[in-house]
């Protein structure tokens, strides 16, 4: 008897999830999130609750990987540091759990650009590797997760509370649903 019945979730050394389509003499025949068939023998796949129990030697590959990425080693565009510690520091004043959601999506992005699982992702080690990066990296990031440009972000912080709290509202709006889920979400 496997571990794994069809339609399940089952996770690959890497951390790449696959759902379930069938199990036959100890092989698993599955589908990655893009829908690529492959098969495995049973004892390389990991369950949820197994994958989530692993150590975190396995799971830190993905936050090193999202550490090691471009997107959180290069900025987006050429900003002032100056500005941008600035930027961050008022919209962190100004919307509670803003930088979170932030590197949490971002986080998640480089996951699924690379094709790797974003599920079990914590948003306290995402908010880490976010705050590793230089404030340039982490304004870009923050402007795109709020659907503008980072100079156009800053330029708003540099006019006032008032002017970049609209601006934020107005990214947020955008994906007002996300951030309602992840502010209800608990934070790990």
């Amino acid at each position: 008897m496997s571990r794994f019945a069809p339609g399940s979730k089952a996770y690959g050394k890497d951390g790449r999830m696959y759902t379930v389509d069938e199990v036959t003499d100890g092989v698993v025949y599955c589908r990655s999130e893009n829908g690529v068939e492959t098969e495995f023998p049973d004892s390389s796949l990991a369950t949820p609750v197994e994958w989530a129990a692993q150590a975190d030697g396995r799971r830190d590959l993905a936050y090193s990987r999202v550490r090691q990425s471009k997107a959180f080693t290069t900025p987006a565009a050429k900003v002032d540091r100056t500005g941008a510690e600035r930027l961050l520091a008022q919209a962190d004043r100004l919307v509670m759990g803003l930088l979170d959601f932030a590197a949490f999506t971002a986080a998640a992005r480089v996951l699924e650009e690379q094709k790797a699982s974003t599920d079990n992702l914590s948003i306290v080690k995402c908010r880490q590797v976010f705050d590793a990066a230089a404030p340039e990296v982490r304004a870009g990031l923050l402007a795109a997760v709020l659907g503008t440009q980072s100079d156009t972000l800053m330029g708003a912080a540099r006019l006032g509370d008032n002017m970049a709290k609209a601006m934020i509202d107005k990214g947020l709006a955008l994906r007002a649903e996300a951030f309602e889920d992840f502010c209800d979400r608990p934070r790990k």
